[in-house]
This record gives structure tokens, sequence and C-alpha cells, in this order.
């Protein structure tokens, strides 16, 4: 009876791995007081500016992708999903 609920659990952990991967909870870091964190409609510095975000805004962080040696993830504001933009990976930290 035990041997089998444990293929059970290793399979939920999978699933719930899996999906926190999809979206992961991150925070805005390294702006500083007195500025804010580009949202950009696209990956790069030639896309237009969407919204700034202040220092510890909480982002759910989608893929990222490599735009010119820079790093820049799609991410979405925890607080309203439906905001949406691309911004430097330098600027977040895992909760």
């Amino acid at each position: 009876m035990q041997r089998s609920t444990i293929p059970v659990i290793l399979t939920f952990m999978l699933v719930s791995s899996c999906s926190n991967f999809a979206a992961d909870r991150t925070l805005v870091v390294g702006t500083g007081p007195d500025e804010l964190l580009k949202l950009r409609a696209g990956p790069g510095l030639g896309f237009r500016i969407v919204l700034g975000l202040p220092e510890g805004t909480s982002l759910n962080r989608r893929d990222c992708v490599t735009e010119i040696g820079q790093l820049w993830c799609r991410v979405s504001l925890t607080a309203a999903p439906q905001i949406t933009g691309y911004v430097s990976a330098d600027y977040l930290s895992a909760r």
C-alpha cells in the first residue's frame, strides 16, 4: 500500500514544480529609492516604455530571452496580471 503512494506523491511534486516554472514570482531590486525600472513593450532598449516600476514591485516572471548580450524577461504585475512587458533580468530577484 505504501509503495503505491510514492509514485503519486512524486507525480504531484513534478506537476507542481512545472506550474511554478511557467510563472516565477520575483521582485524589482537594485533601482534605488528615486529610480524606476522601465517595463518595455519588447525585449530591448528600442521598445517603448509601458510603465515605470519602483523597487520592491512584485512581478510574475515568464520566459527570458537574450537580446544583444542582455537578458530580458517577460513579466506581468502580480497585482495586475493583465499588465505585461519586458524588463532587464539584472533588476529581478527571486522571492
